[in-house]
């Protein structure tokens, strides 16, 4: 993951993207790399859309939109200093307590 977030900075730095890379243009930059993700699911039924990776060329862009969208995040984490995995690990937690399996309305064990 470091290493990732040092290539995109690399790759900013020798475009001289910084100055653009301010967290509320890359919020803004992640919500429609996300939007455009959406937009390749948006009209599919829940049955095509479990088959989505099976057309070649709709797997290519739907990976490309991951990409984007984990590009983005990535740079917006950089920038505010939020090591990514540990808050997401923070966040399982907290839903662990929130959701406790007992209460789940999920498949019966």
């Amino acid at each position: 993951m470091a290493r990732l977030q040092r290539r995109l900075a690399e790759f900013a730095a020798a475009r001289n993207w910084q100055p653009y890379h301010t967290p509320k243009n890359l919020v803004a930059a992640l919500s429609v790399e996300a939007s455009e993700l959406v937009e390749i699911f948006q009209w599919l039924t829940p049955e095509e859309s479990a088959r989505v990776m099976t057309d070649p060329d709709t797997a290519h862009r739907v990976t490309d939109e991951v990409a984007d969208v984990l590009a983005y995040l990535l740079q917006l984490c950089e920038v505010l200093g939020i090591d990514p995995l540990a808050a997401l690990d923070a966040k399982i937690d907290r839903n662990e307590r929130r959701f406790p399996v007992q209460e789940s309305d999920g498949p019966l064990q």
